[in-house]
């Protein structure tokens, strides 16, 4: 929990935004309402709230300047969006993502299930304690795979996603126009491929595929995806691209389960990929080859960089990434098996 609330999360502000949501969801909306400051990513406040009845609930609100050093700012009307993409990923798999009890676009306030800390476990926390388990991998592989290749070439799902601005400003310039800018010799590299990203629309994409944003329940190990408001048709590469840097970052800062980790990576790009059309795999292919180092020196040198990693595997992590990105590979595997070299893991 963070300590403290600021002004989205008064809870005078919260007592007046949250009547109509509870009517709209059939939930008793008299009578006192407790509100618990959540911890959350940088976009958004987050504030479990109990009712009259004992019942918790999970309120979201998007803020208009993300929570970061650098000056970033996007429209809040991306709340929207996320509660679309949650609404879809359930109708493709179920529970793959938080329930929408309900939504006001207007004040950008989304009411969700509330998911316990006794039942669900963050996976980003289970991969900092070094406790792997390629099974989680695994699952989160399948449920986005399904969701990419249920929403393939859907005019309809691109229409009510056509978010090009949103994710621009959420993805492409934060991380890699803003690493472009920081490596000139990289840049021609890095831009090309964001013109690469923002001309491929084949899915519906969640666009923040961080372990950070799964939780895992502690029984099924069935993940439960978050924080979608980077919610965008396009390039499915981008979610696998993201969600495996996050675990060879995590390889980089974990010595003790590096090739665990090296290997999940891998494993979840293969059983992703399988999820896809044959006739898609090559291209879908290149694109997450090309852009896990961009994200990878993304995440030491963008707006949002990770903040495990010290500075010496800061730049472990620019000595292992930009060669790569200067010389792209079209293989997962090789750029996988070239992070390992040079991070001399031996080979299994």
């Amino acid at each position: 929990m963070r300590s403290g609330m600021n002004e989205l999360t008064e809870t005078g502000t919260w007592q007046a935004l949250l009547p109509p949501l509870l009517r709209q969801a059939g939930l008793p909306a008299d009578g006192p309402l407790q509100m618990h400051p959540l911890s959350g990513g940088v976009s958004s406040d987050i504030v479990r709230v109990r009712l009259a009845d004992g019942t918790d609930v999970c309120a979201k609100r998007a803020l208009p300047k993300l929570k970061v050093a650098a000056d970033w700012r996007v429209p809040t009307e991306r709340n929207q969006y996320e509660v679309a993409w949650f609404r879809k990923a359930n109708a493709i798999v179920p529970g793959s993502a938080p329930a929408v009890l309900a939504a006001d676009a207007e004040s950008g306030v989304a009411l969700l299930a509330y998911l316990p800390s006794e039942r669900y476990v963050l996976w980003k926390e289970e991969l900092l304690a070094g406790r792997t388990d390629s099974s989680v991998a695994r699952s989160v592989a399948e449920a986005i795979g399904r969701i990419h290749a249920a929403t393939l070439n859907d005019a309809e799902v691109a229409r009510s996603f056509a978010t090009n601005a949103l994710f621009d400003a959420l993805r492409l310039d934060p991380y890699l126009r803003a690493t472009a800018a920081r490596h000139p010799r990289l840049a021609p590299q890095i831009l090309a491929l964001v013109d690469v990203v923002k001309q491929t629309h084949l899915a519906l994409v969640h666009g923040d595929l961080s372990p950070k944003n799964i939780l895992v329940d502690r029984v099924s190990r069935r993940p439960v995806i978050l924080d979608a408001e980077c919610a965008w048709y396009g390039d499915p590469a981008f979610d696998a691209a993201f969600c495996i840097n996050h675990l060879v970052l995590k390889s980089i800062h974990l010595p003790p389960v590096r090739r665990e980790l090296l290997a999940e990576a891998q494993m979840f790009f293969d059983t992703w990929l399988a999820a896809l059309p044959l006739a898609q795999r090559p291209l879908l292919e290149e694109h997450v080859a090309a852009l896990l180092p961009c994200l990878m020196l993304a995440r030491v040198d963008g707006k949002s960089p990770v903040e495990y990693l010290t500075a010496a595997e800061q730049e472990t992590v620019r000595a292992a990434s930009m060669p790569l990105i200067a010389n792209p590979r079209r293989s997962v595997a090789v750029v996988i098996d070239a992070i390992a070299a040079n991070l001399s893991v031996p080979a299994s």
